[in-house]
């Protein structure tokens, strides 16, 4: 039987609460939130931290709102909650995309976005999403809020740049005209990624003005495709356009052969599905709304 090594149990009722028993336990203290990655962790030894502290409580940090024309979302607004999210959907249909794909309704009814981002897993999708948006994290110590764009967010797998005493407290997304969205290949349904990409376009008549690409399981830095983004920027919103962003999206990441694939396997999944996001979010841009069934695609 697996069980965690000994621990203390803390529970904050507020942001100020939770860094201050992070002060107070030190750098031997974790976060809990949805717990589905920490929890197995320790019940394997792999992780034991001194002390838990629990944020479920913390209201203000699972909200979604628009503020200054930005999208704002708590770090413990739920999986389930971004998807059921109408305004979320309205400006960024990416998320939709992502969190249609992302486990299973247990899952999605406990997880958190703020732990997803968190444990920094470089098989996870809204990693990707949020990259591919040009997203900010928003984080808190006790001597106050920095911002951190998401692509810096990141300093390789499992790691990320909040340090010890402070807390990823939200995300902000700017919101602007534009169409996006997510695809990805999985093993099976609600199985991590094989290959995931998404994208984000903004158009000035049919000349893309601005391009955003995330990529998940590729290897790609900072989970995004600057190289094909650069490439797409100033020239037409075509389905050649879009293949060769794919194919210049696959040369420049670094997947890893494991049990879900050769590399050169995830090069072609990397290049395809760069391709089929930015047909899709230029399907929303012209009015369409691709089926919610589409972001997600199973091996035969």
């Amino acid at each position: 039987m697996q069980v965690p090594a000994q621990f203390q149990y803390e529970k904050a009722t507020s942001v100020d609460e939770a860094l201050r028993l992070l002060a107070q336990y030190g750098p031997e203290s974790r976060i809990l939130a949805g717990g589905h990655s920490l929890i197995p962790m320790m019940k394997l030894r792999l992780a034991q931290p001194q002390a838990l502290i629990d944020i479920n409580e913390i209201g203000e940090l699972a909200r979604i709102s628009v503020e200054e024309h930005t999208l704002c979302i708590g770090s413990m607004v739920r999986h389930a909650e971004l998807l059921a999210s109408a305004v979320v959907g309205e400006h960024f249909p990416i998320f939709h995309d992502a969190e249609r794909v992302i486990a299973d309704p247990v899952v999605r009814n406990r997880g958190t976005v703020g732990g997803s981002l968190c444990q920094a897993d470089p098989s996870e999708d809204l990693s990707a999403a949020f990259a591919a948006v040009r997203g900010e994290a928003v984080i808190q110590g006790i001597y106050g809020q920095r911002t951190v764009p998401v692509r810096e967010f990141f300093r390789g797998p499992y790691e990320t740049v909040v340090g010890d005493g402070e807390l990823l407290v939200g995300l902000r997304v700017p919101i602007r005209s534009s169409a996006s969205a997510y695809r990805k290949v999985e093993r099976r349904a609600g199985d991590w990624a094989v290959a995931a990409a998404g994208a984000e376009l903004r158009l000035e008549g049919e000349t893309v003005a601005e391009a955003g690409i995330g990529l998940t399981a590729l290897g790609a830095r900072s989970f995004c495709a600057p190289e094909a983004e650069e490439f797409l920027t100033g020239g037409p919103a075509t389905q050649a356009r879009f293949e060769q962003a794919g194919a210049i999206a696959a040369e420049h990441c670094a997947p890893v052969a494991d049990q879900r694939g050769p590399v050169d396997y995830k090069r072609h999944l990397a290049a395809t599905l760069t391709a089929r996001a930015l047909r899709a979010a230029l399907h929303r841009w012209r009015g369409g709304h691709p089926a919610a069934g589409e972001a997600r695609e199973t091996e035969a």
